[in-house]
Protein backbone atom coordinates (compact mmCIF):
# COMPACT_ATOMS: atom_id res chain seq x y z
CA UNK A 1 0.00 0.00 0.00
CA UNK A 2 1.31 3.55 -0.80
CA UNK A 3 2.13 6.27 1.56
CA UNK A 4 -0.63 8.25 2.40
CA UNK A 5 0.94 11.21 1.14
CA UNK A 6 1.19 9.57 -2.12
CA UNK A 7 -2.71 9.26 -2.38
CA UNK A 8 -3.26 12.76 -2.13
CA UNK A 9 -4.73 14.02 -5.77
CA UNK A 10 -2.40 16.74 -6.25
CA UNK A 11 0.60 14.12 -5.59
CA UNK A 12 -0.78 11.61 -7.60
CA UNK A 13 -1.04 13.92 -10.58
CA UNK A 14 2.51 14.79 -10.46
CA UNK A 15 3.40 11.43 -10.18
CA UNK A 16 1.17 10.63 -13.28
CA UNK A 17 2.63 13.65 -15.24
CA UNK A 18 5.95 12.62 -14.36
CA UNK A 19 5.26 8.90 -15.73
CA UNK A 20 4.21 10.08 -19.02
CA UNK A 21 6.57 12.64 -18.88
CA UNK A 22 9.74 9.83 -18.75
CA UNK A 23 7.38 7.89 -21.08
CA UNK A 24 7.61 10.58 -24.02
CA UNK A 25 11.12 10.91 -23.62
CA UNK A 26 12.01 7.15 -23.81
CA UNK A 27 9.28 7.67 -26.79
CA UNK A 28 11.03 10.60 -28.61
CA UNK A 29 14.33 8.49 -28.18
CA UNK A 30 12.87 5.40 -29.70
CA UNK A 31 11.83 7.63 -33.25
CA UNK A 32 15.13 9.04 -33.47
CA UNK A 33 16.88 6.21 -32.99
CA UNK A 34 14.73 4.89 -36.04
CA UNK A 35 14.42 7.34 -38.08
CA UNK A 36 18.53 7.43 -38.62
CA UNK A 37 19.31 7.20 -42.21
CA UNK A 38 15.65 8.18 -42.67
CA UNK A 39 14.18 10.21 -45.50
CA UNK A 40 11.23 12.89 -45.82
CA UNK A 41 9.01 13.34 -48.38
CA UNK A 42 6.62 16.82 -47.87
CA UNK A 43 4.14 17.20 -49.98
CA UNK A 44 2.80 20.85 -49.62
CA UNK A 45 -0.83 21.42 -50.93
CA UNK A 46 -1.20 25.04 -50.10
CA UNK A 47 -4.98 25.85 -48.99
CA UNK A 48 -5.72 22.49 -49.38
CA UNK A 49 -9.38 21.63 -47.43
CA UNK A 50 -9.18 18.69 -44.78
CA UNK A 51 -12.94 18.06 -45.16
CA UNK A 52 -12.70 17.85 -49.05
CA UNK A 53 -9.70 15.21 -48.82
CA UNK A 54 -10.75 13.43 -45.69
CA UNK A 55 -15.03 13.10 -46.24
CA UNK A 56 -16.40 14.33 -49.02
CA UNK A 57 -13.77 13.28 -51.95
CA UNK A 58 -11.69 10.51 -50.23
CA UNK A 59 -12.63 7.88 -52.28
CA UNK A 60 -12.21 9.84 -55.22
CA UNK A 61 -8.65 10.16 -54.47
CA UNK A 62 -6.91 6.60 -53.97
CA UNK A 63 -3.40 7.64 -53.36
CA UNK A 64 -4.04 10.55 -50.57
CA UNK A 65 -6.58 7.65 -49.30
CA UNK A 66 -3.69 5.00 -48.85
CA UNK A 67 -2.03 7.42 -47.09
CA UNK A 68 -4.83 8.14 -44.70
CA UNK A 69 -5.29 4.31 -44.54
CA UNK A 70 -1.91 3.14 -43.40
CA UNK A 71 -0.96 6.48 -41.46
CA UNK A 72 -2.09 9.29 -39.08
CA UNK A 73 -3.83 12.12 -40.76
CA UNK A 74 -5.77 15.33 -39.34
CA UNK A 75 -6.01 18.48 -39.17
CA UNK A 76 -3.38 21.26 -38.76
CA UNK A 77 -4.53 24.39 -36.70
CA UNK A 78 -3.28 27.16 -38.83
CA UNK A 79 -1.20 30.25 -37.93
CA UNK A 80 -2.94 33.61 -36.65
CA UNK A 81 -3.86 34.56 -39.31
CA UNK A 82 -4.26 31.76 -41.39
CA UNK A 83 -2.31 33.03 -44.71
CA UNK A 84 0.53 31.61 -46.52
CA UNK A 85 2.95 34.04 -45.61
CA UNK A 86 3.92 33.37 -42.80
CA UNK A 87 1.93 29.87 -42.82
CA UNK A 88 4.85 28.06 -44.18
CA UNK A 89 7.47 29.29 -42.40
CA UNK A 90 5.62 28.94 -38.97
CA UNK A 91 5.26 25.64 -40.17
CA UNK A 92 9.14 25.22 -40.89
CA UNK A 93 10.67 27.22 -38.00
CA UNK A 94 8.12 25.91 -35.54
CA UNK A 95 8.08 29.75 -34.29
CA UNK A 96 4.86 32.15 -34.45
CA UNK A 97 3.91 34.92 -36.05
CA UNK A 98 4.82 37.25 -33.61
CA UNK A 99 8.51 35.41 -32.92
CA UNK A 100 9.31 35.87 -36.66
CA UNK A 101 8.14 39.71 -37.14
CA UNK A 102 5.97 38.27 -39.83
CA UNK A 103 2.38 39.24 -39.96
CA UNK A 104 1.41 39.08 -43.59
CA UNK A 105 2.43 39.11 -46.75
CA UNK A 106 3.40 42.69 -46.52
CA UNK A 107 4.38 44.86 -43.37
CA UNK A 108 5.72 48.00 -41.71
CA UNK A 109 9.01 48.41 -41.78
CA UNK A 110 8.74 51.55 -39.80
CA UNK A 111 6.31 53.58 -37.94
CA UNK A 112 5.77 55.65 -41.08
CA UNK A 113 2.24 56.01 -42.62
CA UNK A 114 3.39 54.30 -46.16
CA UNK A 115 6.40 51.93 -46.20
CA UNK A 116 5.11 48.41 -46.12
CA UNK A 117 7.43 45.57 -46.94
CA UNK A 118 7.00 42.09 -48.79
CA UNK A 119 7.96 39.22 -46.54
CA UNK A 120 10.27 37.53 -48.77
CA UNK A 121 13.01 35.22 -47.93
CA UNK A 122 15.41 37.52 -45.92
CA UNK A 123 12.57 37.91 -43.40
CA UNK A 124 12.99 34.84 -42.23
CA UNK A 125 16.19 35.36 -39.90
CA UNK A 126 15.84 32.29 -37.28
CA UNK A 127 16.91 28.96 -38.30
CA UNK A 128 14.37 26.43 -40.75
CA UNK A 129 13.93 22.47 -41.01
CA UNK A 130 16.60 22.70 -44.25
CA UNK A 131 19.07 25.21 -41.97
CA UNK A 132 19.26 22.55 -39.44
CA UNK A 133 19.39 19.79 -41.97
CA UNK A 134 22.21 21.38 -44.39
CA UNK A 135 24.34 21.88 -41.21
CA UNK A 136 24.22 18.04 -40.39
CA UNK A 137 25.27 16.97 -43.79
CA UNK A 138 21.97 15.99 -44.97
CA UNK A 139 21.46 16.57 -48.29
CA UNK A 140 18.34 19.12 -49.02
CA UNK A 141 15.88 20.12 -51.95
CA UNK A 142 13.13 22.34 -51.91
CA UNK A 143 10.53 23.28 -54.60
CA UNK A 144 8.46 26.05 -54.69
CA UNK A 145 8.60 26.54 -50.83
CA UNK A 146 7.07 30.57 -49.43
CA UNK A 147 9.55 32.58 -48.77
CA UNK A 148 12.65 30.69 -50.54
CA UNK A 149 12.99 34.00 -52.82
CA UNK A 150 15.90 35.17 -53.21
CA UNK A 151 17.32 31.52 -52.59
CA UNK A 152 19.37 31.58 -49.91
CA UNK A 153 22.66 28.44 -49.88
CA UNK A 154 21.83 25.11 -48.74
CA UNK A 155 23.33 21.54 -49.35
CA UNK A 156 21.21 20.55 -51.98
CA UNK A 157 19.07 23.02 -54.48
CA UNK A 158 16.51 25.36 -54.70
CA UNK A 159 13.36 26.53 -56.59
CA UNK A 160 11.79 29.33 -55.77
CA UNK A 161 8.74 30.20 -54.63
CA UNK A 162 5.31 32.47 -56.00
CA UNK A 163 6.65 35.84 -54.42
CA UNK A 164 9.57 35.49 -56.90
CA UNK A 165 9.48 38.55 -59.30
CA UNK A 166 9.87 36.70 -62.49
CA UNK A 167 11.54 34.15 -64.25
CA UNK A 168 14.28 36.62 -65.18
CA UNK A 169 15.21 36.67 -61.50
CA UNK A 170 17.78 34.45 -59.91
CA UNK A 171 15.12 31.71 -58.88
CA UNK A 172 17.59 28.53 -58.24
CA UNK A 173 20.44 27.98 -56.10
CA UNK A 174 22.47 26.63 -57.16
CA UNK A 175 22.03 29.21 -60.83
CA UNK A 176 22.59 26.75 -63.19
CA UNK A 177 19.83 24.56 -61.99
CA UNK A 178 17.19 26.98 -63.79
CA UNK A 179 18.97 25.82 -67.21
CA UNK A 180 17.98 22.67 -66.19
CA UNK A 181 14.63 23.00 -65.53
CA UNK A 182 14.07 24.64 -68.84
CA UNK A 183 15.40 21.64 -70.64
CA UNK A 184 12.39 19.36 -68.32
CA UNK A 185 9.65 21.82 -68.88
CA UNK A 186 10.32 25.12 -71.08
CA UNK A 187 9.47 28.27 -69.12
CA UNK A 188 8.80 27.46 -65.33
CA UNK A 189 5.71 28.90 -64.19
CA UNK A 190 6.40 30.89 -60.75
CA UNK A 191 2.14 31.05 -60.19
CA UNK A 192 -0.63 31.41 -62.05
CA UNK A 193 -0.35 34.73 -63.78
CA UNK A 194 -3.74 37.08 -63.00
CA UNK A 195 -5.78 34.30 -61.13
CA UNK A 196 -8.37 36.70 -60.23
CA UNK A 197 -10.03 36.89 -63.31
CA UNK A 198 -13.47 36.45 -65.14
CA UNK A 199 -11.74 34.62 -67.45
CA UNK A 200 -13.01 30.74 -66.33
CA UNK A 201 -10.98 28.83 -68.54
CA UNK A 202 -7.97 30.39 -69.12
CA UNK A 203 -7.45 30.22 -65.18
CA UNK A 204 -8.36 26.47 -65.35
CA UNK A 205 -5.99 26.07 -68.05
CA UNK A 206 -2.89 27.55 -66.84
CA UNK A 207 -3.64 25.89 -63.03
CA UNK A 208 -3.21 22.55 -64.35
CA UNK A 209 -0.35 23.21 -66.61
CA UNK A 210 1.78 25.05 -63.50
CA UNK A 211 0.42 21.92 -61.09
CA UNK A 212 1.89 19.33 -64.20
CA UNK A 213 5.03 21.60 -64.45
CA UNK A 214 5.63 21.44 -60.44
CA UNK A 215 5.01 17.73 -60.17
CA UNK A 216 7.12 16.72 -63.70
CA UNK A 217 9.87 18.96 -61.72
CA UNK A 218 9.67 17.22 -58.77
CA UNK A 219 9.84 14.08 -60.55
CA UNK A 220 13.11 14.72 -62.06
CA UNK A 221 14.63 16.26 -58.86
CA UNK A 222 13.63 13.17 -56.88
CA UNK A 223 15.12 10.65 -59.28
CA UNK A 224 18.44 12.86 -61.03
CA UNK A 225 19.89 14.89 -57.59
CA UNK A 226 20.24 13.43 -54.09
CA UNK A 227 18.19 14.34 -51.00
CA UNK A 228 17.26 12.93 -47.76
CA UNK A 229 14.89 15.80 -47.39
CA UNK A 230 12.52 17.05 -49.84
CA UNK A 231 9.74 19.44 -49.70
CA UNK A 232 7.46 20.85 -52.72
CA UNK A 233 4.90 23.42 -51.81
CA UNK A 234 1.97 23.64 -54.80
CA UNK A 235 0.17 26.83 -55.16
CA UNK A 236 -2.68 25.06 -57.41
CA UNK A 237 -5.56 24.03 -54.65
CA UNK A 238 -5.55 27.69 -52.84
CA UNK A 239 -5.88 29.37 -57.00
CA UNK A 240 -8.52 27.40 -57.75
CA UNK A 241 -10.16 27.41 -54.46
CA UNK A 242 -11.00 31.70 -54.72
CA UNK A 243 -11.37 31.13 -58.66
CA UNK A 244 -14.05 28.79 -58.19
CA UNK A 245 -15.53 28.21 -54.52
CA UNK A 246 -18.61 29.55 -55.44
CA UNK A 247 -19.06 27.19 -58.53
CA UNK A 248 -19.44 24.32 -55.79
CA UNK A 249 -20.84 25.70 -52.84
CA UNK A 250 -24.33 25.68 -52.72
CA UNK A 251 -24.13 27.70 -49.37
CA UNK A 252 -22.19 30.35 -51.11
CA UNK A 253 -24.31 33.44 -51.81
CA UNK A 254 -23.58 33.04 -55.54
CA UNK A 255 -23.78 29.79 -56.34
CA UNK A 256 -26.21 28.53 -58.95
CA UNK A 257 -26.70 25.03 -59.61
CA UNK A 258 -26.03 23.08 -62.61
CA UNK A 259 -23.42 25.30 -63.46
CA UNK A 260 -20.70 24.35 -65.88
CA UNK A 261 -17.88 24.48 -63.18
CA UNK A 262 -19.68 22.61 -60.56
CA UNK A 263 -16.92 20.09 -60.30
CA UNK A 264 -14.13 22.23 -61.09
CA UNK A 265 -12.62 21.32 -58.27
CA UNK A 266 -13.10 18.16 -57.01
CA UNK A 267 -11.70 17.03 -60.86
CA UNK A 268 -8.70 19.32 -60.11
CA UNK A 269 -8.06 17.64 -56.47
CA UNK A 270 -8.38 13.96 -58.60
CA UNK A 271 -5.50 15.52 -60.30
CA UNK A 272 -3.38 16.45 -57.53
CA UNK A 273 -3.78 13.05 -56.79
CA UNK A 274 -2.84 11.37 -59.76
CA UNK A 275 0.28 13.88 -59.43
CA UNK A 276 1.14 12.65 -55.82
CA UNK A 277 0.45 8.89 -57.26
CA UNK A 278 3.38 9.39 -59.22
CA UNK A 279 5.53 10.88 -56.63
CA UNK A 280 4.98 7.79 -54.48
CA UNK A 281 6.45 5.60 -57.34
CA UNK A 282 9.49 7.10 -56.97
CA UNK A 283 9.78 6.78 -53.04
CA UNK A 284 11.38 3.57 -51.00
CA UNK A 285 10.67 2.10 -47.48
CA UNK A 286 12.87 4.24 -45.88
CA UNK A 287 11.07 7.65 -46.80
CA UNK A 288 8.85 8.91 -44.11
CA UNK A 289 5.92 10.85 -46.69
CA UNK A 290 3.90 14.37 -45.32
CA UNK A 291 1.05 15.73 -46.89
CA UNK A 292 0.37 19.17 -45.43
CA UNK A 293 -1.41 22.21 -45.76
CA UNK A 294 -0.83 25.56 -44.27
CA UNK A 295 -4.42 26.29 -44.04
CA UNK A 296 -8.07 25.47 -45.06
CA UNK A 297 -10.74 27.08 -47.00
CA UNK A 298 -14.43 28.10 -46.84
CA UNK A 299 -16.43 30.72 -48.52
CA UNK A 300 -17.08 34.14 -48.19
CA UNK A 301 -19.76 36.05 -48.09
CA UNK A 302 -18.37 39.61 -48.99
CA UNK A 303 -16.22 42.33 -48.05
CA UNK A 304 -16.21 45.03 -45.24
CA UNK A 305 -15.02 48.19 -46.08
CA UNK A 306 -12.45 48.75 -43.10
CA UNK A 307 -11.70 52.27 -44.45
CA UNK A 308 -15.22 53.32 -45.40
CA UNK A 309 -15.94 51.88 -41.75
CA UNK A 310 -13.32 54.13 -40.03
CA UNK A 311 -14.17 57.22 -41.84
CA UNK A 312 -17.97 56.68 -40.90
CA UNK A 313 -17.54 55.97 -37.21
CA UNK A 314 -15.33 58.79 -36.74
CA UNK A 315 -11.50 57.65 -36.97
CA UNK A 316 -9.95 58.29 -40.37
CA UNK A 317 -10.56 61.66 -41.85
CA UNK A 318 -10.00 62.36 -44.93
CA UNK A 319 -9.24 66.06 -47.21
CA UNK A 320 -11.18 64.83 -50.02
CA UNK A 321 -13.62 62.17 -50.27
CA UNK A 322 -12.87 60.44 -53.67
CA UNK A 323 -14.99 60.30 -56.95
CA UNK A 324 -14.07 56.72 -57.27
CA UNK A 325 -12.48 54.15 -55.62
CA UNK A 326 -9.23 54.57 -54.96
CA UNK A 327 -6.50 52.65 -52.67
CA UNK A 328 -6.21 54.29 -49.19
CA UNK A 329 -2.07 55.17 -49.95
CA UNK A 330 -3.06 57.19 -53.24
CA UNK A 331 -5.74 59.62 -50.76
CA UNK A 332 -5.01 62.34 -49.18
CA UNK A 333 -4.94 61.79 -45.43
CA UNK A 334 -5.76 64.09 -42.69
CA UNK A 335 -4.10 62.54 -40.15
CA UNK A 336 -3.85 65.43 -37.39
CA UNK A 337 -7.50 64.13 -37.27
CA UNK A 338 -7.16 60.66 -37.75
CA UNK A 339 -6.61 57.63 -34.92
CA UNK A 340 -6.99 54.92 -37.20
CA UNK A 341 -6.46 52.81 -40.55
CA UNK A 342 -6.88 50.00 -41.66
CA UNK A 343 -5.49 47.27 -44.51
CA UNK A 344 -7.00 45.10 -46.28
CA UNK A 345 -6.89 40.89 -47.05
CA UNK A 346 -8.26 38.08 -46.50
CA UNK A 347 -7.97 39.55 -42.37
CA UNK A 348 -8.03 43.19 -41.61
CA UNK A 349 -5.53 44.83 -40.16
CA UNK A 350 -5.63 48.26 -37.84
CA UNK A 351 -3.32 50.78 -37.06
CA UNK A 352 -3.39 53.41 -34.65
CA UNK A 353 -1.85 57.01 -35.40
CA UNK A 354 -0.18 56.72 -32.00
CA UNK A 355 1.26 60.07 -30.17
CA UNK A 356 5.16 59.87 -30.37
CA UNK A 357 5.47 56.93 -32.32
CA UNK A 358 3.59 57.93 -35.50
CA UNK A 359 5.19 60.82 -37.43
CA UNK A 360 1.74 63.11 -36.26
CA UNK A 361 0.05 60.98 -33.51
CA UNK A 362 -2.56 61.93 -32.21
CA UNK A 363 -3.79 59.38 -29.52
CA UNK A 364 -2.17 59.77 -26.35
CA UNK A 365 0.12 56.51 -25.31
CA UNK A 366 -2.01 56.17 -22.07
CA UNK A 367 -5.91 56.19 -24.09
CA UNK A 368 -3.77 53.49 -26.09
CA UNK A 369 -5.48 50.30 -24.69
CA UNK A 370 -8.78 52.68 -24.16
CA UNK A 371 -8.91 53.09 -27.68
CA UNK A 372 -8.56 49.42 -28.76
CA UNK A 373 -10.91 48.33 -26.57
CA UNK A 374 -13.26 50.57 -27.69
CA UNK A 375 -12.84 49.74 -31.42
CA UNK A 376 -13.07 46.04 -30.54
CA UNK A 377 -16.51 46.76 -29.48
CA UNK A 378 -17.97 48.15 -31.80
CA UNK A 379 -16.19 45.90 -34.98
CA UNK A 380 -17.88 42.57 -33.08
CA UNK A 381 -21.16 44.42 -33.33
CA UNK A 382 -20.29 45.40 -36.85
CA UNK A 383 -23.88 43.71 -38.85
CA UNK A 384 -24.67 42.54 -42.40
CA UNK A 385 -26.80 44.53 -44.85
CA UNK A 386 -29.93 42.80 -42.92
CA UNK A 387 -29.02 44.13 -39.34
CA UNK A 388 -27.63 40.45 -38.27
CA UNK A 389 -24.20 40.26 -36.53
CA UNK A 390 -21.53 38.64 -38.83
CA UNK A 391 -19.62 37.36 -35.91
CA UNK A 392 -16.96 39.06 -36.45
CA UNK A 393 -13.06 38.25 -34.20
CA UNK A 394 -10.88 40.58 -32.86
CA UNK A 395 -7.28 39.61 -31.67
CA UNK A 396 -4.84 41.97 -29.77
CA UNK A 397 -1.09 40.72 -30.99
CA UNK A 398 0.34 40.53 -28.11
CA UNK A 399 -2.51 38.40 -26.02
CA UNK A 400 -1.93 35.46 -29.05
CA UNK A 401 2.03 35.42 -29.97
CA UNK A 402 4.60 34.23 -27.62
CA UNK A 403 6.52 37.97 -28.38
CA UNK A 404 5.91 40.47 -31.09
CA UNK A 405 8.91 41.49 -32.84
CA UNK A 406 9.45 44.59 -35.75
CA UNK A 407 6.27 45.94 -36.14
CA UNK A 408 2.63 44.18 -35.75
CA UNK A 409 -0.98 45.67 -36.49
CA UNK A 410 -2.39 47.16 -33.37
CA UNK A 411 -5.21 45.10 -33.90
CA UNK A 412 -6.37 41.58 -36.24
CA UNK A 413 -9.72 41.30 -37.41
CA UNK A 414 -11.42 38.46 -38.88
CA UNK A 415 -14.77 39.89 -40.00
CA UNK A 416 -17.55 37.35 -39.65
CA UNK A 417 -14.72 35.22 -38.20
CA UNK A 418 -13.27 35.11 -42.15
CA UNK A 419 -16.57 35.03 -43.67
CA UNK A 420 -16.37 38.36 -45.04
CA UNK A 421 -12.91 39.74 -46.25
CA UNK A 422 -11.37 43.25 -45.28
CA UNK A 423 -11.73 45.63 -48.00
CA UNK A 424 -9.19 48.59 -47.93
CA UNK A 425 -10.65 50.45 -50.66
CA UNK A 426 -12.07 53.75 -50.13
CA UNK A 427 -14.85 55.42 -52.24
CA UNK A 428 -17.34 52.76 -52.46
CA UNK A 429 -19.74 54.73 -50.41
CA UNK A 430 -20.46 51.88 -48.47
CA UNK A 431 -19.31 49.60 -45.78
CA UNK A 432 -20.71 45.87 -47.59
CA UNK A 433 -19.47 45.23 -50.56
CA UNK A 434 -19.54 41.74 -52.86
CA UNK A 435 -17.38 42.47 -55.10
CA UNK A 436 -13.84 41.94 -54.29
CA UNK A 437 -11.40 45.13 -54.60
CA UNK A 438 -8.23 43.30 -56.09
CA UNK A 439 -10.57 41.15 -58.50
CA UNK A 440 -13.14 38.24 -58.78
CA UNK A 441 -12.79 35.86 -55.39
CA UNK A 442 -14.87 33.34 -53.77
CA UNK A 443 -13.34 31.49 -50.91
CA UNK A 444 -11.46 33.14 -47.83
CA UNK A 445 -9.31 31.01 -45.75
CA UNK A 446 -10.26 28.50 -42.63
CA UNK A 447 -8.36 28.20 -39.59
CA UNK A 448 -7.68 24.54 -40.02
CA UNK A 449 -5.66 22.58 -42.74
CA UNK A 450 -4.77 19.07 -42.77
CA UNK A 451 -1.83 17.03 -42.12
CA UNK A 452 -1.36 13.27 -43.29
CA UNK A 453 2.06 11.35 -41.73
CA UNK A 454 2.58 7.91 -43.51
CA UNK A 455 5.45 5.99 -41.93
CA UNK A 456 5.87 2.75 -44.25
CA UNK A 457 8.34 0.88 -42.03
CA UNK A 458 5.28 1.66 -39.31
CA UNK A 459 1.53 0.02 -38.96
CA UNK A 460 -0.21 3.28 -37.58
CA UNK A 461 -3.81 1.68 -38.59
CA UNK A 462 -6.68 4.54 -39.66
CA UNK A 463 -6.04 6.71 -36.72
CA UNK A 464 -7.40 10.29 -37.30
CA UNK A 465 -5.72 12.23 -34.92
CA UNK A 466 -6.88 15.89 -33.66
CA UNK A 467 -5.51 18.76 -31.84
CA UNK A 468 -2.24 19.33 -34.29
CA UNK A 469 -0.87 22.54 -34.57
CA UNK A 470 1.58 23.66 -37.74
CA UNK A 471 4.34 24.42 -36.03
CA UNK A 472 4.34 20.55 -35.01
CA UNK A 473 5.42 19.91 -38.42
CA UNK A 474 9.14 20.85 -37.86
CA UNK A 475 9.63 18.71 -35.07
CA UNK A 476 8.20 15.56 -36.70
CA UNK A 477 10.58 16.35 -39.46
CA UNK A 478 13.33 16.36 -37.71
CA UNK A 479 12.03 13.49 -35.51
CA UNK A 480 11.65 11.12 -38.53
CA UNK A 481 15.09 11.91 -39.68
CA UNK A 482 16.46 10.68 -36.47
CA UNK A 483 17.78 14.24 -35.27
CA UNK A 484 17.22 16.41 -31.53
CA UNK A 485 14.62 18.78 -31.98
CA UNK A 486 16.04 22.29 -30.67
CA UNK A 487 15.05 23.31 -27.17
CA UNK A 488 13.35 26.75 -28.64
CA UNK A 489 10.95 25.08 -30.73
CA UNK A 490 7.83 25.78 -29.84
CA UNK A 491 6.18 22.42 -31.58
CA UNK A 492 6.17 19.01 -30.43
CA UNK A 493 6.75 15.38 -32.66
CA UNK A 494 3.07 14.82 -34.23
CA UNK A 495 4.06 11.03 -34.70
CA UNK A 496 4.64 10.99 -30.90
CA UNK A 497 2.53 13.58 -29.65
Amino acid sequence: MLPAEFTRPEVSRVLIEGLRRKEREQALEAARTQGKGRRVLVIGLDCAEPSLVFEQWRQELPNLSRLMAGGLYGRLRSTEPPITVPAWSCMMTSKDPGQLGIYGFRNRADYSYDKLTIANSRAITVDTVWDILSREGKRVILLGVPQTYPPKPVNGYVITDFLTPSTQSQYTYPAELRQEIERWVGEFMLDVPDFRTEDKDRLLRDIYEMTRQRFEVARHLMTEKPWDFFMMVDMGIDRIHHGFWKYMDKTHPKYEPGNQYENAIRDYYRFVDEQIGKLLELVDDRTVVIVVSDHGAMKMDGGICINEWLIKEGYLTLKRYPEKPARLQDLEIDWSRTMAWGEGGYYGRLFLNVRGREPQGIIDPAQYEAVRDELIAKLEAITDPDGRPIGTIVLKPEKIYKETRNIPPDLIVYFGGLLWRSVGTVGLGTIHTFENDTGPDDANHAPYGMAIFYDPRQSLGRQVQDGWQILDIAPTILTAMGLAVPADMEGKPILIG
